[in-house]
């Protein structure tokens, strides 16, 4: 039995709809007195965060990444990388290092907790989950950054910002003010960047609350497993089981929604348990405790002149599923080729607006998919009977591979317009004559793979590289890629190569 996939930030749960300046130049807050300049300003060292710098520093773009904590979180929540993230980080050669750390589990059981094993056939070399501490995944990235040249400040806190034509000043909370051309808010669901710009938050409160932790219990393993499966028919939210040597991951509704500023104490949990599952299991010695709500809001808008969001700061949703960390390095990894073109001067005229109109309805989708499940996890007779035809559904493995195709990402077709179903569709890491797919993109360059030996990159050499394999597995002429591995144009006709490369990749080189 797999337990509820809640593996986002609980504490990141935005629950108010704020609006701050319009984020406009002002008299008193000129570009000339900014202390140093930037190409690139990123607030916020998470995932998200730390993933888009060393995206950008991929093309050499000047970047300084503000973390307004000093320190790393004091406990350790583990997070779920599904199949789409795996597929990122083997494209980046971080694979290998996020597996030394992490647990592989079955990529299946995720949609509303709902126990089905996995689909057949997962269109992917990386049809796992990967359970790893969040501090590992966020150290790995920033280490990753680091090592390829982005600055990364903490203690650092963005406290005001204002754009004109050229750039963007950033004022930090100590007084320091900073220049750059861009700058990213990555900065959670509380985002100052998103309040500084005035840009709406719509969409719903938390309306129920959740308490998640680790701890260690008393009570005997047998105990547990049977009051567990006894408790999950009538509560599915519910859940208890190991989380690593010596503790075990609970996850228990909340009486009421409260002040999640005050952190949720051991005797909460224990009242809870008591009232959900009969007992408390002897729960003791917690090494974290966190509560998070149902709030669902998406951003208005993704850019607002030279000032972009991401991850958290753009959209927040329940984390059943386990969705967010996942979403937000996928926005990273789709707007910093993009961001980077803009800033090396080759990029189309419309390419950086094509980040929120890929990454936005994205999100969206999960929103949706995150309320679905959060009403199939209550309790009420309604949402408990569309549940159990749910339940059934699934055993269609159509209808099941569909579902874990949508919480993994590995659905996603982005609208690049009319053509093969293929096209807009990401790649998966096929077998070619130098190895495997992905280990040709880790520069994160553009790849033209050629089957036919007639195809050339010509004039784009400078962004796209190159490849000429017909005994590559994959059944048609060829295809160009773009950095993050989405198939960008199918065929053999060098005149609609030729056009597709100027669309995603710019004019060719003299």
């Amino acid at each position: 039995m797999h337990p509820p996939q809640f593996t986002a930030e609980p504490s990141s749960n935005e629950d108010t709809v704020e609006r701050g300046s319009t984020g406009l130049p002002s008299p008193a807050f000129s570009p000339e007195r900014a202390s140093r300049t930037f190409d690139v300003i990123i607030a916020g060292c998470g995932p998200t965060g730390a993933m888009l710098a060393a995206e950008l520093r991929l093309h050499d773009v000047r970047v300084l990444v503000l973390e307004k904590e000093t320190e790393p979180a004091s406990y350790v929540r583990i997070v779920g990388l599904h199949i789409r993230s795996l597929e990122l980080m083997a494209m980046r050669g971080l694979l290998e290092r996020l597996l030394e750390r992490g647990r592989q589990r079955p990529a299946g059981g995720f949609f509303a907790a709902i126990n089905k094993p996995v689909p057949r056939g997962l269109d992917s070399a990386h049809a796992y989950l990967l359970g790893i501490p969040q501090p590992v995944v966020v150290h790995l990235l920033e280490e990753h950054a680091i090592a390829l040249g982005a600055q990364v400040r903490h203690g650092c806190a963005v406290a005001g910002l204002a754009q004109d034509d050229e750039g963007v000043t950033v004022e930090l909370a100590d007084g320091e003010r900073l220049r750059a051309r861009y700058l990213v808010g990555c900065d959670g669901a509380r985002s100052t960047v998103r309040k500084l710009l005035g840009v709406g938050f719509p969409g719903e409160p938390s309306r129920t609350e959740t308490l998640m932790g680790e701890v260690e219990v008393g009570a005997p393993q047998e105990e547990i497993a049977a009051r567990v499966a006894e408790t999950r028919e009538t509560h599915p939210q519910f859940s208890l089981g190991p989380a690593g040597v010596g503790a075990y991951r609970v996850v228990v509704p909340a009486g009421e929604v409260s002040n999640r500023a005050e952190p949720p104490t051991l005797e909460d949990f224990r009242r809870q348990l008591r009232t959900i599952a009969g007992t408390d299991f002897g729960v003791h010695s917690p090494r974290w405790l966190s509560r998070f709500g149902d709030a669902t809001r998406l951003a208005e808008r993704y850019r607002v002149g030279r000032v972009l969001l991401a991850g958290d700061a753009a959209h927040i949703h329940p984390p059943i599923g386990g969705q967010g960390l996942n979403l937000g390095v996928q926005d990273a990894f789709n707007l910093g080729w993009k961001l980077a073109a803009q800033v090396r001067g080759w990029a189309p005229e419309t390419l950086l607006d094509t980040y929120q109109a890929e990454r936005h309805p994205v999100a969206e989708e999960v929103l949706d998919n995150t309320r679905a499940q959060m009403e199939l996890l209550s309790t009420e007779p309604g949402p408990q009977a569309v549940r159990r035809l749910l339940t059934e559904l699934m055993d269609f493995d159509e209808v099941n591979r569909h579902l874990i195709e949508k919480i993994t990402a590995i659905g996603i077709r982005y609208d690049f317009g009319p053509g093969p179903d293929l096209l807009g569709r990401r790649l998966r890491d096929i077998e070619v004559s130098q190895g495997r797919l992905y280990g040709l993109l880790h520069r994160g360059r553009g790849l033209l793979l050629d089957r036919t030996g007639r195809l050339r990159v010509g004039g784009w050499a400078d962004r796209v590289d190159y490849l000429g394999d017909r005994s590559a597995a994959l059944d048609v002429p060829g295809v160009l890629l773009r950095p993050d591995g989405h198939v960008a144009w199918v065929g053999d006709d060098q005149r609609g190569l030729d056009d597709h490369l100027s669309r995603w990749f710019g004019e060719p080189a003299d």
